[in-house]
């Protein structure tokens, strides 16, 4: 995972670069004269720079197309321009999607509106659903996104399920499940039987037949999903737009020496670099199932620090070594110290708000005690 995580770390001058290059050329289009017989060329133009605009910060790029009226500001034309997704990041098509206002709420009902999910089987209108954008992290996005697939689906399929909830709850059971089967990381593979019981009771206070439970655990055995891959845009948004970045002292593992470290938090994980023009972070630390407090220390003001929670002696993270290679840290907490006392309440708050459980499980429970409570 990690390796991974590094081998997507994007320089963040070039970022920087590639956005100046785009303003300038924005500007020259938009102080240039351009005859009648190029108009169709430079609409072309405006378009790919529009979707590059997209790619880097969703909201932006509608913005731009719809002021240099390549889209009307309305859900329906939006949503269609997201469906047909030419030249667009699906990493940036699902943060948009998620995003919680009445204008991207209405673009989200009417994108799922554009599939046709008609007489297929859950997992395949799942297949088809999952691979026209690329899941947020969120809890609350998540949750939004399959609450409009699963009265899509059941306004199109009326006699398979009683209500949404049970479609809703099968849905994230069927996800996980392919999580479970296909992910090398999981050694204990969930039986089919395993897969029915943890689905029991969800259809109005009845049991699913089995025989349909039987077919989805076959079909996501046999074919995995297929998810949308980052294609490298999306990581412009880490670096781009952080949640908040700044210097901090953080503290040693091993040795309690404490040394400034430039900090960037986004994507609900921490990075830490040595220098703001670093190529890539010295650590990575997932913020998950971790909690932040603020700590007195001695030896440096405005210390606050992140500790494991869940039962986890060692926090996961991963840093770089000596000899430039990667590898997992070893801390129990991770301490810092702010310049001031502002500076650390608000790197506190951001964390707070930043620090995330699996949003699938957290949102799965309480569709699903929904779901049991209807009987």
């Amino acid at each position: 995972m990690y390796k991974f995580l590094y081998r997507r770390i994007i320089n963040k001058t070039k970022i920087k670069q590639i956005k100046d290059e785009l303003c300038e050329v924005v500007s020259e289009m938009e102080v240039l004269d351009v005859p009648e017989d190029c108009k169709h060329s430079n609409k072309d133009k405006q378009m790919s720079i529009g979707r590059k605009k997209f790619n880097m910060d969703p909201k932006k790029g509608i913005e731009y197309l719809v002021e240099n009226r390549l889209l009307r500001h309305d859900p329906q034309d939006v949503a269609h321009f997201l469906y047909k997704g030419e030249g667009l990041n699906k990493t940036a098509i699902g943060d948009y999607l998620g995003e919680k206002n009445d204008f991207n709420e209405d673009v989200l009902k009417a994108f799922v509106a554009l599939h046709d999910f008609t007489n297929l089987i859950l997992v395949q209108a799942l297949r088809q659903f999952l691979w026209s954008f690329r899941l947020p992290g969120e809890a609350q996005k998540i949750d939004r996104m399959m609450e409009c697939f699963a009265q899509r689906y059941c306004q199109l399929n009326l006699d398979i399920f009683t209500n949404t909830d049970t479609c809703y709850v099968l849905s994230f059971a069927i996800i996980m499940l392919n999580t479970s089967l296909h992910n090398p990381s999981v050694k204990d593979k969930p039986t089919v039987e395993q897969f029915i019981s943890m689905n029991r009771g969800i259809n109005n206070g009845g049991d699913l037949p089995r025989g349909l439970l039987e077919s989805l655990y076959e079909s996501i055995r046999t074919e995995p999903f297929k998810i949308p891959q980052d294609d490298g845009n999306d990581l412009m948004h880490t670096f781009f737009n952080p949640d908040k970045e700044g210097w901090l002292w953080k503290q040693g593992g091993r040795y309690k020496s404490w040394k400034r470290r430039w900090f960037i938090l986004n994507d609900n994980c921490l990075y830490y670099f040595e220098y703001t023009t670093d190529k890539e972070p010295r650590g990575i630390i997932p913020l998950e199932n971790i909690s932040v407090r603020e700590i007195h220390d001695r030896s440096k003001p405005h210390c606050f620090e992140l500790f494991a929670t869940g039962g986890a002696d060692i926090i996961k993270a991963c840093k770089t070594d000596s000899e430039g290679k990667v590898v997992e840290g070893k801390h129990t907490v991770y301490r810092m110290s702010a310049a001031t006392e502002e500076d650390q309440q608000e790197w506190i708050k951001r964390l707070t708000q930043s620090i995330s459980h699996n949003p699938f499980y957290d949102i799965l429970v309480q569709r699903k005690k929904k779901a049991l409570s209807k009987s």
